[in-house]
């Protein structure tokens, strides 16, 4: 249930959360381990993230959303842009239990709103299997370009 919703624009880098563990009302939470716990039941693709590689992947990420319901996180999502050319969206990801109450779109339409984001002339974005969810949102599948990866870990 939803009882006090907050989203959060972190600043860059998102130094509450990072090194202090803020959550909402900027109170410190353990928020980095309610970040690991969000990944770990709610993304395949990103389980197991250690709190060091948490705490690296924020420093690096321009705009950080969260959105808790009292002070537990339930939500999610970061980008990484260059402000003129290219923007990424990366781990999107509401709670399992909260999701289809528009808590996807919230983090997607913060992100896509800020400064920073709304300045570029493409976002990018990777899904496994969400591709009609961020249909709706306006993102549409690029037949021109080709994922192409490297593992290099």
């Amino acid at each position: 249930m939803i009882e006090n919703l907050s989203l959060i624009k972190h600043a860059s880098g998102a130094p509450g959360l990072r090194l202090f563990g803020l959550g909402a009302e900027f109170k410190p939470v353990n928020g980095l381990k309610k970040l690991q716990s969000l990944f770990n039941k709610n993304a395949l693709w990103a389980k197991g993230r250690r709190t060091a590689q948490l705490k690296k992947m924020l420093a690096n990420s321009n705009v950080i959303i969260t959105i808790w319901n009292n002070y537990e996180l339930i939500g999610f999502g970061r980008a990484t842009t260059d402000q003129v050319y290219r923007a990424v969206l990366w781990d999107i990801v509401v709670s399992q239990d909260v999701q289809g109450f528009g808590l996807g779109k919230l983090i997607i339409e913060a992100l896509l709103s800020d400064e920073k984001i709304k300045s570029t002339e493409k976002v990018y974005l990777m899904t496994t299997n969400g591709q009609d969810f961020y249909a709706q949102l306006g993102f549409k599948v690029e037949n021109k370009q080709s994922l192409m990866l490297i593992k290099q870990k």
